[in-house]
């Protein structure tokens, strides 16, 4: 088993925090198929101080099942150590740095995967983090800043030194965004270069890759991002499938029906009858996408304007998914 602290994890399968898509309904239905960690989307260091409102929903984890993980972003030292102890102070249980993500907004803010390029900030940022909360810290980079700069170890090995106690590793660099296929000797030359727990992450979305992508890399567990999409059953296959070598079940139609109105009620209750529908809508898209009939079933859910309307459309929509396999 995976240890973090004094955090025993029940599985190998984590699930990453995905702005816009890892919120409290998604978190919490990811850790009910079995994802042994869901962290909150990314918060913003300097949003969070200096306005609180700016954070919204995201940083909302009560009544999650423990551990609650929130993770947080930023370039300065001191202003991640007091967001960390925010935080702890409101309930987190582990902090998670973010140096992984690749987009824009947040490299203009030097902050997310540019810090791969200041190592030596990269250093203060987590000694800083590390010595102001008395709660466990991880960290989720990527293998660099480019394919000429894959400096993933020597990050990795800063990380172990200065008390982070467990890594994810994204298999792409910065530069590479999310294009091409990951790439995983670098996670596995980072597994052999420290002894904290890794989990490695990139375009895993079956179970044999799961397994595979272990086995390559030596990682301790896998974290899983866009490939739950519409499928939060990943990490009960993936979990079965670790221990037996056999996948479960697929779940039944009736049962994905129940478990999609589920998740669709508890956005509306979430977000808001009225602000929940764009949420709902591409939740509902990722759901549906194996199913014929998806794409012409969207385009009229998409024009909804009722939370009625959406869960009224659904059951009808799965009642005829239901009546052709019946009648199969």
């Amino acid at each position: 088993m995976i240890q973090i602290g004094p955090h025993q994890l029940g599985s190998r399968v984590v699930l990453a925090p995905m702005a816009g898509i890892s919120d409290r309904p998604f978190r919490r239905l990811c850790r009910q198929f079995g994802a042994a960690l869901a962290a909150t989307e990314m918060l913003s260091a300097h949003v969070q101080l200096t306005h609180p409102q700016g954070t919204g929903l995201r940083g909302i984890h009560r009544d999650e099942a423990s551990p609650r993980v929130v993770q947080i972003a930023g370039a300065d030292p001191q202003q991640m150590a007091a967001c960390a102890r925010l935080n702890v102070e409101q309930g987190a249980e582990i902090i998670d740095i973010n140096m992984g993500c690749p987009v824009k907004k947040v490299l203009k803010q030097a902050a997310g995967s540019a810090l791969l390029r200041d190592e030596p900030l990269v250093d203060a940022i987590l000694k800083s983090v590390v010595q102001a909360v008395n709660v466990p810290v991880t960290l989720k980079i990527r293998t660099g800043w480019s394919p000429d700069m894959r400096n993933g170890t020597t990050i990795a090995r800063i990380a172990e030194d200065a008390g982070i106690q467990a890594l994810a590793v994204h298999g792409r660099t910065r530069a590479c965004m999310f294009n091409g296929d990951a790439e995983y000797d670098t996670i596995a030359a980072i597994k052999a270069s420290i002894r904290i727990p890794l989990f490695a992450n990139g375009d895993i979305s079956t179970a044999d890759k799961a397994l595979k992508v272990l086995e390559h890399t030596g990682a301790d567990g896998v974290m899983i991002g866009r490939g739950a999409r519409g499928r939060p059953w990943l990490f009960r296959d993936i979990d079965h499938f670790l221990h037996t070598g056999v996948l479960p079940q697929p779940l039944p139609l009736s049962m994905i029906h129940k478990l999609v109105i589920q998740h669709v009620q508890e956005l509306h209750h979430f977000y808001g009858a009225e602000h929940g529908l764009g949420f709902v809508r591409k939740h509902v898209a990722w759901y549906l996408e194996p199913y014929a009939g998806a794409v012409e079933f969207r385009r009229s859910f998409n024009a909804l304007d009722s939370a009625a309307a959406q869960l009224d459309n659904l059951h009808v929509f799965f009642g005829g998914l239901l009546q052709t396999e019946t009648a199969a």
